[in-house]
């Protein structure tokens, strides 16, 4: 099989390349070469801008292509158009999408509006990113219809992560000691393995599979996310009248219900989860990103002040 992987290789590109070869597949890069581009010297790597100059594409056809890095619709669909004689475009999307979570969202909710925020760029605090990935998911659509596949991935984790999120969890417990944690235990979070996506997104293209699929996992509760740890609870009301910041400043969290996908559709097709520990170990390896999560200071203060109201 001959695939085209869109964007870099520096998380769930570089995934799905190693999963291709594994199994013998033919690869093609197409990005600017700007990271991690001594990687797989043995793949065919075609150097270009995607926003600006997609000549090095002309004439070339492959048997599927799996774009990682589409976040305009405009880019999206001139990309799509220039590869529409290849067999089937896989676009990675993202379940923020979906205009709420009131309650866990399936393919068929509705999707978030983009309103008066900008249409052709990534805004600098993402606010319009999950209308823009949705408005990106149309236009793949449009050009390749029933051999189109969208994947709406929940958080991505695991080796080579460059976000810091789920790694800030894998430090913290490796680092030990009393670990403020958002209550209550047995609420659930959702993430996915990068592994295990990229082994899903290759299966799927060998079966040919089409259409919308939500794809992070069913939900691991908080504490067995922390298992063996000495874990304290902290309340959402204590962690906001605190003004803790959601998502990065205590990655994974937001006060309620969080985002909940239902993935049972993606389930019915193949993909699978390994076990947590395996995602915390490989997760241990990727660097702490500076911002990201509570520091020490910070989160013992957050205990100090729990301990003293409770």
């Amino acid at each position: 099989m001959k695939l085209l992987i869109l964007g870099g290789t520096r998380f769930l590109g570089r995934a799905v390349v190693e999963e291709a070869l594994a199994r013998g597949d033919e690869v093609t890069l197409f990005n600017r070469g700007t990271t991690n581009a001594e990687l797989f010297p043995e793949v065919e790597k075609l150097r270009g801008d995607r926003t600006r100059d997609l000549s090095p594409l002309a004439g070339r056809t492959w048997d599927a292509v799996v774009d990682t890095s589409g976040y305009v619709p405009r880019v999206v669909r001139d990309s799509a158009e220039r590869l529409t004689d290849s067999g089937r475009y896989v676009f990675i999307s993202s379940i923020s999408v979906y205009a709420d979570f009131d309650e866990p969202r399936n393919e068929t909710d509705p999707t978030a509006d983009l309103g008066n925020l900008a249409a052709d760029e990534l805004a600098p605090d993402y606010s319009n990113y999950g209308a823009l990935k949705a408005l990106c998911e149309a236009e793949v659509e449009k050009v390749f219809g029933d051999r189109s596949l969208i994947v709406r991935p929940g958080l991505i984790v695991g080796p080579h992560d460059p976000t810091g999120r789920f790694t800030y969890w894998a430090h913290r417990l490796a680092r030990g000691g009393e670990i403020l944690a958002p209550g209550p235990p047995g609420q659930p979070t959702q993430f996915v393995d990068v592994r295990d996506l990229a082994t899903w997104i290759v299966d799927a293209v060998e079966d040919g599979l089409s259409g919308t699929f939500n794809a992070t996992n069913e939900g691991i509760p908080w504490a067995e996310l922390l298992a063996g740890a000495r874990v304290t609870w902290v309340s959402d009301e204590h962690l906001l009248e605190h003004e803790v910041g959601e998502w990065m400043e205590l990655p994974l969290w937001i006060a309620g219900t969080g985002m909940r996908a239902d993935v049972s559709r993606a389930l019915a097709r193949g993909l699978r989860f390994r076990p947590v520990q395996e995602t915390i170990a490989g997760a241990a390896g990727a660097p702490a990103v500076d911002g990201v999560g509570l520091a020490p200071e910070r989160e013992a203060e957050l205990l100090h002040a729990w301990h003293e109201r409770t």
